[in-house]
């Protein structure tokens, strides 16, 4: 039987591969379709990038089931990989270089790994439950990732995103970004919500939350924000799981008056 290290290793060079051919179509005009919304959109590369992953999968863990964005459920099994083949797909579309593949493996709710990989810049985010987050990179050999230890929000850096159908949404997100904006150094949206997670993981900001997600969205990042030492929670108040309506993740620091800064504006 393969050793965590190795199913990690594995999980890695899958997301590697696939990223290898994102890259590759990344500036090729491809034909763009809708899914759920005139906004949700999905591409050739999304499928390429899935088909990539999951024939590495089955191959290296047949004995898994498979949870993937386009295909849905293509295998089932006592555990189950989480993947997202191109988080980001807007962002592609219209050539701007920030995107991702989110691969996970579950037992149930129980997170076993977790691999975010920018095909772009090269930046593998890797997490094993209860051995640390991690970045491969060109700039970065096997770097150890924590969360910033901001003690507040008046001196943070914040990211979230917006829903795809913000008709139907339970929420816009228009007036918690309001609600938080002059309270702290700056908000993004980045547009890729396995890499705000990653870059909360690495410090690279402070905090992110965001509503509207499937579980391929938050489910590797999840554990790297946990395994860097941050915390995240439900907005709601219940506890957190891969089918939570919102998230919230962040430094111990300023985790708790982040919550309670989005759980407010969501009351007003």
């Amino acid at each position: 039987m393969s050793t965590r290290s190795e199913e990690l290793a594995e999980a890695i060079a899958i997301a590697e591969r696939a990223g290898a051919e994102l890259a590759r179509m990344f500036d090729r005009d491809l034909a763009i379709e809708h899914k759920s919304s005139a906004i949700d959109l999905v591409t050739a590369a999304d499928r390429a990038s899935e088909a990539i992953v999951i024939a590495g999968l089955r191959e290296s863990f047949p004995a898994d089931g498979i949870l993937a964005e386009e295909a849905g459920e293509v295998a089932t099994g006592g555990r189950t990989w989480i993947v997202d083949p191109l988080d980001g797909t807007t962002n592609y579309a219209h050539h701007f270089p920030h995107f991702s593949v989110s691969l996970a493996l579950y037992d149930g709710e129980t997170p076993i790994l977790g691999v975010v990989y920018d095909p772009l810049r090269g930046e593998a985010f890797s997490a094993s439950a209860g051995e640390g987050a991690w970045l491969d990179s060109p700039r970065y050999a096997h770097a150890r990732l924590s969360v910033t230890r901001r003690a507040t929000l008046a001196e943070s850096l914040l990211a979230t995103g917006f829903p795809y159908d913000p008709q139907r949404a339970s929420t816009t997100n228009i007036g918690e970004f309001a609600a938080l904006l002059p309270r702290v150094h700056g908000i993004r949206r980045p547009g890729s919500a396995a890499l705000d997670l990653a870059y909360v993981a690495a410090g690279r900001i402070d905090g992110y939350w965001e509503y509207a997600l499937a579980p391929w969205d938050w489910a590797a990042g999840a554990l790297l924000v946990r395994e860097a030492g941050g915390v995240i929670s439900a907005v709601a108040d219940e506890p957190w799981s891969l089918r939570a309506s919102g998230v919230v993740a962040a430094g111990p620091g300023i985790h708790a008056e982040l919550l309670a800064a989005v759980r407010g504006a969501v009351r007003r």
